[in-house]
């Protein structure tokens, strides 16, 4: 029964944020990075086919910082440690990718690729950046396109040289209705790197967006950037989360240690999207059962107000 699972379904798993710097650098330093990974996300990593992670740092020993208030470097020597883990795909279509320069984005990219891991959201051109990643073919083709949605904090667009992924929201419509025009079976996965940072909701501007990517064809939305665990929203039956929140990260505050991972598992004809609660401390990830103070529950478009009251003791 197992094999024939394997042989017509595919489990794909999206992670939030992965900082290996600063407080994580420390306990790097102190412990080693095979002290990231809990038991219980290894477990759920080892039932997963595709990973799919947000590097909020580049991986480089470039050291090209820009002029800005937070600037990161990790090690590349710690991308095994994320392949050895279960980790395939890595995104870098966030505000920190670019933060030791154009060429520690690409060395980021290069070391990446080495790590035998697939980088996502950025290029040698906007192009490049913007290109949809097929994440599997079988049982049908699962795409994810990806897109930094703010302003890089003393960097210039610059289209024509390497960049990550932050195209027009008209072209990231145009991508993804391609996408659905050419094959109607695909699943079509969006992450957005967005919103205000330490906030619980999305702002008007950010849902609206949302539903369109949703119109035009996109079969669920699994975002970040606000380093919480923000709204979820169902819409027209497909799952919107607007921030997934961390996942290897040093914030210590609740706020910033509840965050949830997101399962997909896909078969020839159905798309069955789970979400998998995640607490952090020492900056460890660790699945934890749903509890009544926490349980991100879908009600009428937005997450359980039992969520928002946990935040408020």
């Amino acid at each position: 029964m197992r094999s024939s699972f394997i042989a017509l379904a595919v489990s794909i798993l999206l992670t939030g944020d992965i900082l290996l710097d600063r407080g994580v650098r420390r306990v790097i330093d102190q412990h080693g990075a095979d002290h990231l990974f809990s038991a219980s996300v290894d477990s759920v990593f080892s039932q997963s086919q595709v990973v799919v992670g947000n590097l909020e740092c580049p991986a480089t020993h470039v050291k090209e910082p820009v002029f800005k208030r937070f600037i990161f470097r990790a090690e590349p020597e710690w991308l095994p440690t994320l392949r050895r883990h279960g980790f395939t795909h890595l995104n870098l279509a966030n505000n920190h990718s670019i933060d030791q320069g154009r060429r520690g984005l690409m060395d980021t990219w290069r070391n990446i690729t080495e790590a035998g891991m697939v980088p996502i959201g950025a290029g040698r051109n906007m192009d490049e950046a913007a290109r949809p990643v097929l994440l599997t073919t079988k049982p049908r083709k699962v795409w994810l396109v990806a897109s930094l949605r703010l302003a890089l904090e003393n960097y210039a667009y610059l289209p024509d040289q390497p960049c990550v992924s932050q195209e027009p929201m008209d072209s990231l419509l145009a991508d993804v209705r391609r996408l659905r025009q050419a094959d109607r079976t695909a699943v079509i996965i969006v992450s957005m790197h967005w919103g205000g940072e330490h906030t619980l909701q999305p702002v008007p501007r950010q849902r609206m967006e949302a539903h369109r990517l949703i119109d035009a064809g996109a079969d669920v939305l699994v975002c970040h950037h606000t380093h919480t665990l923000q709204t979820i929203e169902q819409y027209k039956g497909r799952y919107i989360y607007y921030s997934v929140g961390n996942f290897i990260f040093d914030q210590q505050k609740p706020l910033n240690s509840r965050a949830c991972m997101v399962k997909l598992d896909v078969t020839p004809n159905d798309l069955k999207v789970e979400t998998i609660e995640v607490e952090i401390g020492g900056c460890v990830p660790r699945v934890v059962q749903s509890s009544g103070a926490f349980s991100p529950s879908v009600t009428n478009g937005t997450i359980g107000q039992s969520f928002f009251a946990y935040f408020q003791k």
